[in-house]
């Protein structure tokens, strides 16, 4: 009798060993199936600096990774970080994500993108918002890049910039080309828009700015020299927007932009990109290679398809007058 009942017992150990092992297989199984913590992927994220574009486009990022199958809330975990502007900390923070175990990388903005190619070879890298990636240095052609890095190129509309800068202020003559010296997303986007602002018989006068600290001097002396401003898109330009549109009002030069609420900031109109939808496609480029396409083979996707934006109370303040049908087809007049 006893041993029926300690083989019973050990039946019963046995059965209930059976039992756990089946349930922790499960387990495993409903994991795999749902993309729980055990297929969390990481991804390190480098903005280059704060401001409402670049804002908009990391946003883009998270909603296009989750319409990639790749969300916050079940299987994704994002290292972001922000380098505020700080070429120092571009590179310090492009080392950290490459160091702290990511899969892939994303870098919003020239100067951030070029901070993490720096930092790996091997790692695969999308960037966002690149107006000149040739140029930059992060792939050697547009349709095949051809190494670890592909992504989002932002193409400023020009020809449509120039037109509507001709309809609006019929009367200019130059124009003023303000942006970073340290950015050569800039660079690339000013030496596009001169060649074709000359060729349309403006004078272009770029005024290069080493940092934030010389916008309001450099602005104060280029208003006495032109009739208009240009603005491309630019980090340094943009995060101290309120002080270009501070002093042009004195002397009630008009700023042309190139990103839609550097408009609503004071610029008085502009062909803008959605830096939302360009941030969208950015994380969609991400999801697939996260999903096994390689960098080297899939092309950069270009935005270069602009709408209105104009800003009706700057032209009032500044006695413009912008004819009904820019407003007419403008997707958005700033009241």
């Amino acid at each position: 009798m006893k041993n029926k009942k300690l083989m019973g017992v050990l039946i019963a150990f046995f059965a209930i060993i059976v039992a756990v092992v089946i349930s922790n297989q499960n387990k495993q199984e409903t994991t795999t199936e749902t993309g729980t913590e055990s297929q969390t992927v990481k991804i390190g994220v480098l903005q280059y600096v704060t401001h409402a574009s670049l804002d908009e486009i990391y946003k883009g990022i998270e909603a296009g990774l989750k319409e990639g199958g790749y969300d916050k809330d079940v299987n994704l975990e994002i290292d972001f970080m922000n380098a505020e502007g700080d070429q120092s900390q571009v590179q310090t923070m492009s080392k950290k994500l490459v160091d702290n175990g990511n899969q892939l990388l994303i870098g919003i903005a020239t100067p951030a993108a070029q901070g993490l190619a720096n930092a790996t070879s091997d790692l695969p890298i999308i960037m966002g918002a690149v107006t000149d990636p040739v140029g930059a240095n992060l792939v050697t052609d547009l349709n095949n890049p051809g190494g670890n890095i592909t992504g989002v190129s932002d193409q400023t509309p020009v020809a449509d910039t120039i037109e509507l800068i001709k309809q609006i202020t019929p009367e200019a003559k130059t124009i003023g080309a303000l942006f970073s010296s340290n950015e050569d997303n800039s660079k690339a986007q000013v030496a596009e828009f001169k060649a074709a602002a000359e060729a349309a018989g403006y004078t272009v006068i770029e005024y290069a700015i080493p940092s934030s600290n010389e916008i309001a001097s450099t602005v104060e002396v280029a208003a006495g020299k032109v009739d208009a401003f240009f603005t491309p898109v630019d980090n340094t330009i943009a995060s101290a927007f309120s002080t270009v549109v501070s002093v042009a009002n004195k002397s009630k030069t008009p700023i042309y932009t190139s990103v839609e609420d550097m408009v609503e900031g004071g610029g008085i109109a502009s062909v803008t990109l959605s830096q939302y939808d360009l941030g969208v496609a950015t994380g969609k480029m991400a999801a697939k290679v996260l999903d096994g396409a390689k960098p080297a083979d899939t092309p950069v996707e270009v935005f270069n398809q602009g709408t209105v934006v104009v800003n009706q109370k700057v032209a009032d303040q500044l006695g413009i007058t912008i004819p009904a049908d820019i407003i007419e087809k403008a997707s958005r007049v700033i009241q």
